[in-house]
């Protein structure tokens, strides 16, 4: 059945013909934003794992990451081949002789036939995205950049460290070399209107960015928000907001940009809020149902198309 918006799972099935699906990897990488190691706190929302999945097996090299994933997956999904994700903390920070040895490391892994690198807009200078697009001659390769918000205002507050025109910079140098793109933005972020998040949305459709994760805000223990949270300082969405702004979001997106994640869904050990965040399913067939209702589908607000 056709979903309402573009499954970036769907259009990997039809690319390779059978199931594929993103392994979690943390290579080790540290942060700009934490200073030389992991130590600072960094963004106010990012935990002491990165924001990363919980279910890495961290104490592996990347090829044992891949391999004990693999088992994972094949048990749980059926899935025959594999993406590795390098997902914690900031993965183009370290020189690029040590990027081009840790990527191939992951191709060299039998059954892994495409890499998806996570990382920041101020974390891609130009040496930076020549090796990434080398590697996009090699293999199917998605760059995944963590932007949250188009307000500088929220960035400040968020302690991003880099500005909105960093991002879009950034996303000139990937697109002119043909990288395929994939955003993360956060709906729910404190201080933010309902008309703000949606100009985030109307921006990514402006850039026609190729992917998109949209995350509901989650709150983390062990965090700068998680404290913010506690002492009553900030609110997060019910499940009825969420699922209306969501909807709204992805009507503003271009109609070709591939969904990625319409959720959030935090390690139930640390997520503080929303509770209703840990029913995945439920609010994606909560997303679709207001779809329905509405008549409507992504992309059928685009300014941009």
């Amino acid at each position: 059945m056709n979903k309402p918006y573009r499954e970036y799972s769907k259009h990997l099935k039809q690319q390779f013909g059978h199931r594929v699906h993103k392994i979690s990897i943390d290579a080790g990488f540290g942060c700009p934003n934490r200073g030389q190691g992991r130590s600072n706190s960094g963004c106010i929302f990012c935990n002491s794992d990165g924001s990363g999945s919980t279910g890495i097996a961290r104490p592996l090299t990347i090829s044992g990451q891949l391999e004990h994933g693999k088992g994972i997956m094949r048990r749980k999904y059926k899935a025959k081949e594999f993406i590795a994700y390098f997902q914690s903390f900031t993965n183009t920070y370290a020189p690029v002789e040590t990027l081009r040895a840790l990527y191939d490391e992951a191709l060299a892994v039998p059954d892994v036939v495409g890499l998806a690198v996570g990382t920041r807009p101020d974390c891609v200078a130009e040496e930076v995205l020549d090796l990434l697009g080398s590697f996009n001659q090699r293999t199917d390769l998605w760059l995944e950049l963590g932007l949250q918000s188009c307000h500088d205002s929220t960035l400040s507050f968020l302690r991003r460290g880099h500005d909105y025109a960093t991002f879009v910079e950034a996303v000139a140098g990937v697109q002119q070399r043909n990288i395929r793109l994939c955003v993360h933005v956060i709906l729910g972020l404190p201080g933010e209107s309902r008309a703000q998040m949606l100009q985030t949305a109307d921006e990514m459709a402006r850039l026609k960015v190729d992917g998109i994760k949209i995350h509901l805000l989650h709150i983390l223990r062990g965090t700068p928000l998680g404290t913010m949270y506690t002492e009553g300082e900030i609110e997060v969405l019910n499940q009825e907001g969420y699922v209306n702004l969501a909807v709204d979001f992805l009507e503003r997106l271009h109609p070709d940009t591939l969904i990625h994640r319409l959720t959030g869904d935090g390690p139930r050990a640390t997520l503080l809020a929303p509770l209703w965040s840990l029913n995945k399913w439920e609010v994606l067939n909560a997303i679709e149902a207001t779809f329905a209702e509405r008549g409507s589908s992504q992309g059928s607000r685009c300014r941009y198309l």
